[in-house]
Order: C-alpha cells, then structure tokens, then sequence
C-alpha cells in the first residue's frame, strides 16, 4: 500500500500534472473561497500535512531531499505560505460579509485602537526578537550549514542550482534564451509593478483585505505569487534533480537518468507538415512562429478588448488597456511555453540562432 501511494504520489508530481493542479487549486480555492476560508479547512490541511510529514521521511529519498539542511527553509516556506494566504482569503470573506451588511470593516475596527509605542509596540518587538535569536541559535547548533567546499571548475555540483529565491529565473531559462529569461520577462515585471497605481484606478479595496471589490487584481496577485514563485521555488528544490531532470518527491535522482532532448522548433513542425525543407531564409524559415506571435501581441488584445473584456476597456480607456494587455500577454508567455514544451516538445516558437533571436 506504501509504494502504491509513493508511486501515486510520483505520477501526479510529472511536470504537466504538478502545473496543471496548482492552477487548478488555486482557481478552486478563489472560486469556493467562503468554503475554503474556513477554520476546519486550515485545521485539517495542517494534520493531513502532519500525517504526511511523519510517514514520508520513512522513505530513504524522500528523507535525504527534505532533510537537506538549505531545503529544511523551503518546507517552512511551504507551511508559512499556506497559513498566511488562508488567513488574508479569510479577512476578505469577512470584509465582504461585513460590507454586504453595511458594517465596518476589520481594519477599520482595529484602526480605532490605538496604542502607545513605547511600551506596547517596542516591548512585543523586543520579546519577538528575544525567541527569533533563542529560535536561530538552536537551529544553527542543530542544523549543518549548507557550506561546501571552495568552487572548482573541475568538480560542479550536479544539479547546479541557484539559491531559492532565483529558482524561478533558473526554471525560465529552460524555456527561453538568457535574454528573454534574465532580462525582458523580470523586466516587464518590474515596470508592471511600477504601472500598477496608474492602470488601475479603483478607489476601492485600499486598506483593507477585500475579494469582492477587486476580483482581479486579488486573483492575479495570488496567482502571480504562488503559481510563478513558491511553485518555481518547490518545482526547482524538490523536483528538479541531477542535470536538471524531472523527479518524484520519492524517486531516486540517479545521475544516470538522462532524458532524451527531442525538442524542435515551430517552424520544424510546420515544414514537415508541408512535407517540404526549411527554407533558408530565417525570415521565410521562421514565418509561421513570427505570425504567431505578431497575432498573439497585436491581434489578441484588441479582440478581447472588444469581447470578453469590453468592460474593461471602458473603465480603463484604450490606452492603459492596451499596456495593461501587453504586459499581461508577458506574462502568459511562460505558462505558456511551458506547457508546449512538456506536451509537444516545442522548443521555440521563433528560433534564429543566426541572428540570436530565439522566442
């Protein structure tokens, strides 16, 4: 029963399945969030979790990942991440509740209580600081440091990963070139950070944890957080291993495993198609990618613009929206290419190595 449950568990981790059910919970978890939202849910999430804690290091594998002493961090993450994402989707059914009702928000019940800095403010602070350090120093006496040798070119550690918090921007580059990956998407992020306050103008929502008053922007924000970083940070950790293969939470990482590379790009696809040889003309060569594209970022936005998201062009204008589509067109890009990468092996829509070009 154990190794049938371990190799359940090892299936549903494949990378398509693992993407597609952290999408698909997450959308659960918004869409039911009044069921989601409540005390028992936490509760039994948490034992469930628990239970699993306890059986799982049993495995061998398991326990050598999860013990690691630079991946023990990410499991708290996991947990911390969890909880507090629960508690702010609570704070916002309540808020929703109490403003349906024409009653004050829970922040703007606590905003009438106010409190000396010193000494409530500062005493709390310091008592918290007093049993972090007691924390820290117990776990530095316990745990190994994850210090390796000094760097030799003749011995890389096999997976070479980069510290959690850039697993994300390793993962990209799987799937574009060092260019896209390291420079254009983590800057569109960031000039979509700083566009915020000026494509979205609704009063509402500020202050105070709502779902209701801003579906969207709390959706995306979610999404944005645990689907493209902490699932990145645990895919990255827990699933990718030796020469950067895909592995199950209870597989071996044999360095052996080397998994074929049988990917090929757009273009390869629609010339054999055709029946006919790419032609060498990058330009002619790369068409049927470069058409994509130019339809996916110049005829996508206006056709939504005037159908599913009308009303968003008319609260917006035509300007903001159409920065706000691009931007967004971005970052749909990744999940994207990802899965035509685990489902049809696609390697590039657009690939012109002659010009360093590859999309």
């Amino acid at each position: 029963m154990g190794e049938l449950l371990k190799n359940a568990i090892d299936w549903a981790f494949q990378p398509t399945l693992y993407f597609a059910g952290t999408v698909g919970a997450l959308f659960a978890v918004l869409f039911w969030r009044k069921l989601f939202s409540k005390t028992v849910v936490i509760t039994v999430f948490f034992a469930v979790g628990t239970v699993f804690m306890l059986w799982a290091p049993s495995d061998p594998d398991f326990k050598k990942i999860i013990t690691k002493p630079d991946n023990i961090p990410i499991v708290i993450l996991i947990a911390s991440v969890v909880f507090f994402t629960w508690l702010a989707l609570r704070q916002a059914v309540d808020n929703d509740r109490a403003i349906a009702k024409g009653e004050p928000t829970l922040e703007a019940g606590l905003g009438k209580k106010k409190v000396f800095t010193w000494p409530d403010l500062v005493y709390v602070e310091f008592i918290c600081l007093i049993l972090f350090t007691a924390f820290l120093i117990v776990w530095s006496l316990k745990v190994q440091a994850p210090i390796e040798e000094p760097a030799a070119t003749a011995r890389t550690p096999n997976p070479s990963k980069a510290p959690w918090y850039f697993l994300g921007l390793q993962e990209m580059l799987v799937y574009f070139d060092p260019w896209i990956a390291g420079v254009v998407l983590p800057g569109f992020i960031i000039v979509g950070l700083m566009a915020i306050p000026y494509l979205d103008t609704n009063p509402k929502g500020n202050g105070y944890y709502t779902f209701n008053e801003r579906p969207f922007a709390f959706s995306f924000f979610t999404a944005g957080f645990l689907l493209f970083w902490v699932s990145f940070v645990i895919l990255g950790t827990f699933l990718r291993g030796p020469n950067w293969s895909f592995f199950g939470p209870f597989e071996y990482w044999d360095l052996h495993k080397l998994e074929p590379l049988v990917n090929v790009d757009l273009s390869t696809y629609f010339w054999n198609m055709l029946g006919q040889p790419k032609p060498l003309d990058p330009l002619v060569r790369e068409a049927p990618g470069i058409v994509a594209l130019l339809g996916f970022f110049l005829v996508l936005p206006p056709l939504l613009g005037k159908t599913v998201l009308k009303g968003m062009v008319k609260s917006m204008g035509v300007v903001r929206f159409n920065v706000f589509m691009h931007l967004m067109l971005w970052f749909a890009l990744l999940p994207i290419k990802m899965i035509l990468r685990w489902t049809i092996n696609l390697k590039y829509i657009v690939g012109i190595p002659e010009w360093f070009f590859n999309v």
